[in-house]
């Protein structure tokens, strides 16, 4: 079952999300390459593609998990979450209906 990842970043966390991206992302490419992964990127903090020095207020990820139980500690493993950027994240069954 899919299931979406919604996380919201801790105030002034940028430098840390920057240092951090790429043990978050080794991980993302590995659900990737096991056709697990939907989609997955961050929210700009303000209304722009490249939001500078504003940074992210958070994180949508969208994959495939055998139960909630796996994809909740899958979320708890994330890098971003053992670092301490990741303020809350709220892990959801997802049904995809389009496209």
């Amino acid at each position: 079952m899919l299931y979406a990842i919604m996380a919201e970043d801790v105030a002034g966390s940028l430098e840390r999300r920057r240092q951090t991206r790429p043990a978050h992302l080794a991980r993302l490419q590995m659900l990737r390459d096991q056709g697990r992964l939907i989609l997955a990127g961050p929210h700009p903090a303000i209304d722009s593609e490249d939001p500078g020095e504003a940074g992210f207020s958070g994180s949508l990820i969208v994959a495939e998990f055998a139960s909630l139980a796996e994809a909740q500690r899958w979320a708890q493993d994330d890098p971003y979450q053992t670092a301490g950027i990741y303020q809350q994240v709220t892990v959801k069954p997802f049904r995809k209906v389009l496209p």
